[in-house]
């Protein structure tokens, strides 16, 4: 009964999603901007998030669904739609280069609704971009990315996965049954031995997605068992270095980037020394790990809301004295010492582990050693460069050329860095998704 209230409150919020852009469009006249559509933004505060700075009194103007010009004295044309953010501070759309849309439902349409309203969800929360990190079960992300690239539904920019290549976990999911999708990887592919892993690769590829995931330390059923007595982290190698390789060399052969879920261990060698272009967790990273990842310039994502979630259950099954977030500090401050680049990636998955909310990564950033201008920095250029097909040009600042993607604040985060938890304002693509700040 509780499982079905919680699904019935996530479609209430998925119907009010989707009505709300549609009552929008009814303005704007689509969900793609018109190319003569002029708007010019008045920014009393614009973060430059290529240099880390605060620039004042700031005229953004934007033409369909590109900015055109960007600075103090920008003229404003007769004619333009002005929105007025003097008393707000305007930064890009930020960036989530980890969440999993899909967090419930009996069926595939379920699964798309509600999958949909979350990416609706990260988009109202100031994420004009995404990557969906695996869809467990199935390739509707696939089609939930090109509805919204078409127009025909309002979403985030995303890169998608799709579905994984192999299993997370043993048993994780013991009450499978036949047509209920229940985030159990059940369609997961034979990736045993290098050229199957190839073949899988190659499958994926034709699926039409843009990278592809996979997971090199086993979970296993119950947090207890992901611990040793002495509160060390087990970590299960599920794939071999000649496999990784193997799916790293396809993927890049075919234009697919490579995200892989690892805590340590053996695990953790095979992805980073293979190369994976998107290395997530890396808990127990040292010095040798990190020297890897500067060679090969590798981005270190940490996903701290996924490990937030799981602190309670770590802490019980080690008696208080360890957990993954534990060991996620220790590795993010050994990155950080190191100038391992840190990519914003939340690992927003579920009711626990909430869509919208993942903002509130920045201040742990800013407590384990970031400065503001830091922490926002890992949710722009540090994302965008780590996505595929070059999407940084387009993308992660404030500049011209690049896609209106736009947010702001009231207050100033470099100042309050959980004022990024309070996003009044999101454009995305030349269109208002939500304007929320005093007086506009």
């Amino acid at each position: 009964m509780k499982w079905q209230l919680n699904l019935c409150a996530v479609f209430v919020a998925a119907i009010a999603a989707l009505a709300a852009p549609a009552a929008r469009a009814q303005t704007a006249g689509k969900y793609l901007a018109s190319k003569d559509q002029v708007v010019a933004i008045r920014a009393g505060h614009l973060f430059d998030a290529r240099s880390g700075m605060m620039l004042s009194n700031q005229v953004v103007l934007v033409r369909g669904d590109r900015i055109v010009d960007v600075g103090p004295g920008v003229a404003i044309p007769s004619g333009a739609s002005v929105i007025d953010l003097s008393n707000a501070t305007v930064m890009p759309g930020m960036v989530d280069a980890h969440v999993h849309v899909n967090t419930g439902g009996d069926t595939e349409a379920q699964r798309t609704l509600i999958a949909l309203a979350n990416a609706q969800i990260d988009l109202a929360a100031g994420f004009t971009t995404v990557l969906d990190m695996d869809s467990r079960g199935g390739y509707n992300t696939v089609d939930i990315r090109d509805q919204i690239n078409s127009g025909r539904v309002q979403g985030p920019r995303m890169q998608v996965v799709g579905q994984s290549l192999n299993p997370r976990a043993t048993n994780y999911y013991p009450d499978i049954r036949p047509g209920r999708f229940q985030e159990g990887f059940i369609e997961d592919k034979n990736v045993n031995g290098p050229w199957l892993a190839r073949a899988a690769v190659r499958e994926a590829k034709l699926h039409g997605v843009d990278w592809v995931k996979i997971y090199t330390t086993q979970d296993f059923v119950g947090t207890m068992h992901m611990w040793t007595p002495d509160a060390k982290l087990v970590n299960s190698p599920s794939l071999t270095f000649e496999e990784v390789q193997a799916i790293v060399d396809e993927a890049h052969r075919l234009g697919l980037k490579v995200a892989c879920h690892t805590y340590g261990g053996e695990g953790m060698a095979s992805c980073i020394n293979a190369g994976v272009d998107a290395p997530n967790h890396l808990l127990e990273l040292d010095q040798a790990g990190i020297k890897v990842l500067l060679e090969k310039k590798l981005p270190f994502e940490v996903t701290l809301d996924d490990l937030l979630g799981l602190e309670k259950e770590d802490l019980e099954a080690t008696g208080g004295r360890n957990s993954r977030l534990k060991l996620a500090e220790q590795a993010f401050r050994r990155a950080i010492a190191a100038g391992v680049p840190i990519v914003f990636g939340s690992g927003a998955t579920s009711p626990s582990i909430p869509h919208g909310k993942q903002a509130n990564q920045f201040a742990y950033y800013v407590k384990w050693g970031l400065t503001p201008a830091q922490a926002l920095q890992t949710a722009y250029m540090n994302a965008a460069h780590m996505l595929n097909y070059g999407i940084e040009k387009d993308i992660g600042t404030v500049e011209k050329g690049k896609f209106a993607d736009i947010i702001a604040v009231s207050g100033n985060p470099l100042a309050d860095v959980t004022e990024m938890e309070r996003v009044r304002f999101v454009m995305k693509g030349g269109i208002v998704i939500r304007n929320d700040v005093a007086g506009h």
